[in-house]
């Protein structure tokens, strides 16, 4: 009797597909920065370690070192000023935003009459400072909206000098009291830059399966103790994209993209905006880096 060997199977693992459908999903991004911003990001780096001239010759790139570094540091008044106050904005906001589209988004997700309707609320200010928009004339509404947050603020300014006398009465102390106030004056900041987060968050709780819900209510498990044991551990891998959107957007429009845009289009000091620039980039990555690594730690991933 002739033995034969068995067939054999050249299926791939689970976690070899899983890292084919990983490399598919970002292949998009990964041939865009090639074809696209490769090679803009090597001529900045270039122009930020040189001198720029533009005659009736042409343009005149001439090596200078860290000379545009050291003047962006040293020299330049505004840089290292502008550079710390988006550094600390973005320390305020980003907490906040993230807490505020977590817990709306728990909210919404509840059944009750319009629900559609106020998620829909909700993420009309995304629409609203969506660069079409923002470029509508100053007589079209968003300038009547900009107006009346205007004065918003100036009642806003009230209420939260109010509420920090209350605090500080009652015994809180000053750095909380200080937080919290700046958070009830930033509260049109935070609402309109939590959309997307919002959209995130919700399409990861309704995703998250109703028989563990089922199940710790027959345990006699409190609303509170499901959020925590459930809900905030199921969406915590959003958190750490939701915290990784909010800084990239927090940085990508402010005054230090002001002020590297003045420097170089309208001082035509290309090569200190350059060396600006790759500064401001710098800082944004470690600041990544530093919050995707502690938050990384806490992440809870379903197998």
């Amino acid at each position: 009797m002739k033995l034969t060997a068995p067939l054999r199977t050249s299926r791939r693992t689970y976690s070899q597909r899983k890292a084919i459908y990983g490399f598919l999903y970002v292949l998009p991004w990964l041939l865009g920065f090639l074809f696209f911003f490769l090679v803009p990001l090597i001529a900045s780096f270039r122009f930020s370690m040189s001198n720029i001239e533009a005659n009736s010759n042409g343009i005149i790139i001439t090596y200078a070192g860290f000379k545009n570094y050291v003047e962006a540091l040293t020299v330049n008044t505004s840089f290292n000023r502008t550079l710390t106050e988006s550094i600390s904005t973005m320390v305020v906001n980003v907490p906040l935003i993230v807490i505020f589209s977590l817990f709306l988004a728990v909210l919404l997700n509840q059944k009750f009459l319009g629900r559609t309707a106020a998620r829909a609320v909700f993420f009309l200010p995304v629409i609203l400072a969506s660069g079409v928009i923002m470029n509508l004339e100053s007589t079209s509404l968003v300038q009547a909206v900009n107006d009346s947050n205007a004065g918003g603020k100036a009642v806003s300014g009230l209420g939260s000098f109010e509420l920090a006398q209350l605090m500080i009465q009652a015994g809180v102390s000053e750095t909380i009291v200080d937080y919290l106030t700046g958070a009830v004056d930033r509260i049109y900041q935070i609402v309109s830059q939590s959309g997307v987060q919002l959209l995130i968050f919700l399409a990861g709780i309704q995703t998250i399966s109703p028989q563990l819900y089922e199940a710790s209510k027959m345990e006699g498990a409190t609303g509170y103790e499901a959020f925590w044991k459930i809900t905030f551990p199921m969406v915590s891998p959003l958190i750490l994209v939701n915290v990784v959107y909010t800084i990239i957007d927090s940085f990508s429009t402010n005054d230090m993209t002001d002020l590297i845009r003045e420097t170089g289009f309208e001082a035509f000091n290309f090569g200190l905006s350059s060396a600006m620039a790759w500064i401001y980039f710098l800082a944004v990555s470690l600041i990544l880096l530093i919050s995707t690594y502690l938050i990384s730690k806490k992440v809870f991933y379903q197998n």
